[in-house]
């Protein structure tokens, strides 16, 4: 009977006991979800928490103490210890930014900086005017945050000596008519030294505004580069002219040495049937040399009267058969 008397208050203890549990359990949730809806809110004080939220295209950099911890990349809410144990630092990591490096706007907005950015010396000692636009992006946040003091005053520096680099090395013709070496070979020098400083920055394009001799001296220039295009389209035409005739006269000599060829073996067969001839002459004259002699007689009066009439009379015939020319009578009527 006692045992069933103290039943009720054991019971009634592990409720409360259970009650209780939930009631904490509850609590922590809601007071879980009330930090993570304050922090995602941007409410004043949550960033102390270590709550933070990262946009696409941005990226956290951790602190732990003040030394680096780690770089947060994904996007959406994000945690770390609160203050001061870890710190962050957003940086965007996916904005193309720009500099200018003496771009000309207007005559007005042409001031000392603007002309000593883009007057440059060319390998064979002329001035350019070069003006450009650097297109960057940061690819290593920390990097960019902690590798330099000033990264945009060191960037400007070092873009401007990889393309005076760039165009000290090559001749003011080259540097006018050939912009896109200027800019590969620029992109290139300059990517290379940014990497040296550990900056985190890649170099999307360097991109050439104008490139032209100064105001002073660019009527003579223009001449200049007027002259040497009409020496170009001279040659040009000399060289048309060249494959035109030099083909022509070679077809022509070698058709005239193929017909000379011809001519000479034609000739050398034509020598060798007579000297054959001439062999088998002899061999039938040393044979029959009467009969010979006479039948090249009358092959050669053959040939030399062709239209003759010709009468062989034997010797002592004539006196016997009076000769009667009626083929020539005949021929002699109309």
């Amino acid at each position: 009977m006692a045992r069933d008397d103290e039943d009720p208050s054991v019971d009634a203890k592990v409720n409360r006991s259970v009650r209780r549990l939930l009631t904490t359990i509850l609590l922590f949730l809601l007071l879980l979800a009330a930090s993570a809806g304050w922090a995602y809110s941007g409410f004043p004080g949550a960033e102390h928490l270590g709550f933070y939220q990262l946009k696409p295209g941005q990226a956290a950099i951790v602190l732990r103490l003040g030394a680096y911890e780690r770089t947060e990349s994904q996007q959406g809410l994000r945690w770390h210890l609160p203050s001061p144990f870890e710190m962050h630092e957003v940086v965007n990591v996916s904005e193309i930014m720009r500099l200018e490096f003496g771009v000309r706007g207007g005559e007005a907005e042409v001031d000392d900086r603007v002309k000593h950015e883009s007057s440059m010396q060319t390998g064979d000692n002329n001035i350019v005017d070069l003006g450009f636009v650097l297109q960057y992006r940061v690819n290593d946040a920390f990097q960019s945050r902690y590798g330099v003091a000033e990264i945009v005053a060191t960037l400007r520096d070092a873009a401007q000596a990889a393309v005076r680099e760039v165009v000290g090395a090559m001749t003011i013709d080259s540097v006018i008519t050939n912009r896109g070496e200027v800019q590969i070979k620029s992109e290139r020098l300059l990517q290379d030294i940014v990497d040296s400083y550990v900056m985190g920055v890649e170099v999307m394009e360097i991109e050439l505004q104008q490139a032209q001799p100064p105001a002073e001296v660019r009527d003579a220039f223009d001449d200049v580069v007027a002259a040497a295009q009409d020496a170009n389209l001279i040659i040009n035409q000399s060289k048309a002219y060249e494959n035109e005739v030099i083909p022509r006269a070679r077809a022509e000599a070698i058709e005239l040495t193929e017909s000379a060829q011809a001519y000479r073996d034609s000739r050398i067969a034509e020598s060798r049937g007579e000297a054959e001839r001439f062999t088998a002459l002899l061999a039938a004259y040393r044979t029959a040399p009467e009969v010979t002699r006479k039948r090249l007689y009358l092959e050669t009066m053959e040939a030399v009267l062709p239209n003759v009439e010709k009468v062989i009379v034997e010797p002592g015939a004539a006196s016997i058969l009076p000769h009667l020319p009626l083929g020539a009578a005949n021929r002699s009527e109309p």
